[in-house]
């Protein structure tokens, strides 16, 4: 685990959430060599195999932005890169970086962060109150339905947003930047040739699409300086896996997800 301490305030943090993304499907891919952007930036160790606080998108991101990320699948009490004040934490260490406030959102806005949500799944969309709650712990928050969901172009899109906000922010002010990317979500059939329903196969195929939008993410943070990134998903999802199909339910391909933390610079 870095020394959060040290990176806050120093460096500008990427917080990417593959939403939905399944850790055995992130593994054979990274392992195939089918995701070139991504081993050019993840450890050497790949993917690491974690477990999510929650089972869909929107418990598991009130639980990432109170500090509670995904834990290592060992057994044991694990340090966390983030945390709020809260009494009889035993998972706050001295590389710990404890922030003030509700959220870590708001809380690196007060380490002098500007805090920018770029969303993707509906509970991003910024159409209703529920929709609200995550964006609206951001400073600066997006969503369209280009991004979203139903649009095959959408992780093109959110970079392209993405680019445009790191290029008129100075590169003396701190950004916290957390993208949630839509792809992997259903429908991902349109991903994958001639397929017409949603399967395992065109989740993968979501993912090289998404891995073919990276670099341009990479670039455009490299020209800022060093950054602290957090990759990960909230949670997997079923494809007929023991009768199960979805997710929001307790089965092993839903809480145990792909997890990495780097330093890009």
């Amino acid at each position: 685990m870095f020394n959060m301490n040290q990176i806050v305030g120093t460096h500008d943090i990427l917080f990417i959430t593959l939403d939905t993304l399944r850790y055995d499907v992130a593994k054979e891919l990274l392992t195939q060599g089918r995701l070139p952007n991504l081993a050019a930036v993840l450890p050497k160790t790949g993917w690491e195999q974690r477990h999510s606080p929650g089972n869909f998108t929107y418990a598991a991101h009130h639980a990432f932005f109170a500090g509670f990320l995904p834990t290592p699948i060992t057994p044991g009490i694990h340090p966390r890169p983030f945390a709020l004040g809260f009494e009889g934490s035993t998972s706050t260490t001295e590389n710990t970086c404890v922030l003030e406030g509700t959220n870590i959102v708001e809380g690196l806005a007060v380490r002098g962060y500007h805090t920018v949500c770029i969303g993707g799944v509906g509970f991003f969309n910024k159409l209703n109150p529920l929709g609200n709650v995550l964006p609206s712990m951001f400073a600066e928050s997006h969503w369209s339905r280009e991004l979203g969901v139903t649009n095959p172009d959408s992780t093109e899109k959110q970079i392209a947003l993405t680019q445009e906000i790191l290029e008129r922010t100075p590169k003396s002010q701190r950004v916290f930047l957390f993208i949630n990317i839509s792809a992997l979500h259903q429908p991902n059939y349109f991903y994958l040739p001639g397929a017409k329903t949603d399967t395992i196969e065109s989740h993968g195929a979501a993912l090289e699409y998404v891995d073919s939008q990276l670099g341009k993410l990479w670039d455009a943070l490299r020209q800022r300086g060093s950054t602290f990134c957090i990759l990960c998903s909230d949670h997997g999802t079923t494809y007929g896996d023991d009768g199960y199909t979805g997710h929001r339910l307790s089965h092993p391909v839903v809480w145990t997800v792909p997890y990495a933390e780097f330093i890009l610079g």
